[in-house]
């Protein structure tokens, strides 16, 4: 490596020079083609999937924050979406809501708060830029103080995204917390034939997708790895006779389960 090269730039031209920028700038213009509005983005192309979930907005957030170390005009295109959003989904002291109308007008009829958001979009939005967005991150670190201590997961895919959100800042209260309660509730849920049930006492209820969510958890505090080594192992041949077995969500988080990449802190910065 030549002198004043650093590995965290190889891996940059790495990326460059497999086009894997360019594809990843198509998905995003793409999105903002077919989904995109002029405030926020819609849940899907589908009929029924119209609204807005924040949880969607967060994690399409960490994407651009992502992207954005590359290319940081990606960075300013997901400050510029928390400004569209955020006090649209925001109720101070209160919660976020879960699902708001497609234009933001309102939220949407039958949904409440959504009780991981808050950190969703803590975490989220100082992965981006904790200076401009410094208003909006003092406004989700009030609502994690009210809700985190008495806050008790039991089911297998918020288990498994709160304990990927605990990786980032794992030194707050919060994250120590909540990452050692989860780890407690996934060995109540897990299953010796393989697989964590959906939630306690439901042993026979079990879904791909939501298992391949608590293995990208568990690989990002480096917990349980026999155990998602068996998940894995277990889901490649089992089939639930669903629609699951066809949706893209199953095979898309299959995908992250095996190869968590970016979802892990860290991956990228010493890789060659």
């Amino acid at each position: 490596m030549p002198s004043g090269s650093s590995s965290s730039s190889r891996f940059t031209s790495n990326w460059e020079n497999a086009g894997y920028l360019d594809q990843a700038e198509w998905v995003v213009a793409e999105v903002d083609h077919v989904l995109g509005r002029p405030r926020g983005i819609r849940i899907g192309e589908a009929p029924d999937r119209d609204g807005q979930y924040f949880h969607y907005l967060a994690m399409w957030l960490d994407a651009l924050s992502i992207l954005g170390r590359h290319l940081p005009d990606y960075r300013r295109k997901g400050v510029e979406l928390v400004c569209q959003i955020h006090d649209s989904f925001v109720v101070p002291n209160r919660g976020i809501v879960w699902k708001m109308n497609e234009d933001l007008s309102a939220p949407y009829p039958g949904y409440g708060f959504g009780a991981l958001d808050a950190f969703d979009g803590y975490v989220s939005y100082r992965l981006l830029d904790e200076k401009a967005l410094s208003r909006e991150i003092a406004d989700m670190r009030r609502l994690i103080n009210r809700s985190a201590p008495d806050l008790q997961i039991t089911q297998d895919l918020g288990l498994g995204m709160m304990l990927w959100m605990s990786q980032f800042f794992p030194a707050e209260h919060w994250a120590r917390a909540q990452q050692a309660r989860c780890l407690d509730m996934l060995d109540r849920m897990w299953v010796e034939d393989g697989y964590f049930c959906r939630e306690p006492g439901l042993h026979r209820v079990k879904f791909a997708f939501t298992n391949y969510g608590v293995s990208v958890g568990l690989q990002a505090v480096n917990a349980m790895p026999e155990r998602i080594r068996r998940l894995n192992a277990f889901f490649e041949t089992y089939r639930s006779g669903d629609e699951y077995d066809r949706e893209a969500i199953t095979h898309v988080m299959a995908c992250s389960s095996h190869l968590p990449g970016y979802l892990i802190r860290g991956f990228g910065s010493s890789r060659g």
